[in-house]
């Protein structure tokens, strides 16, 4: 895999990463408010949120080299 290929699929997949981890944000942030912290990890709404983007821009990115392959 290319550094070209690299860029692009991180490029395409970035709204989707962006997208779940303000999602993931605002709804962790309204169920920290109401006391339930568990599940959280380290006890960071930030750093959990930005977890899941991450993953959720990584998966995108698998998804959109498995169509571009096929």
């Amino acid at each position: 895999m290319s550094a070209e290929l690299l860029a692009f699929l991180l490029v395409k997949s970035a709204g989707a990463g962006i997208g779940v981890a303000i999602g993931a944000f605002i709804g962790l942030v309204v169920r920290a408010r109401n006391g339930n912290t568990q599940g959280l990890i380290r006890g960071s709404v930030t750093l959990t949120s930005m977890i899941v983007g991450g993953v959720a821009l990584l998966a995108m990115m698998v998804f959109n080299y498995v169509r571009l392959v096929a």
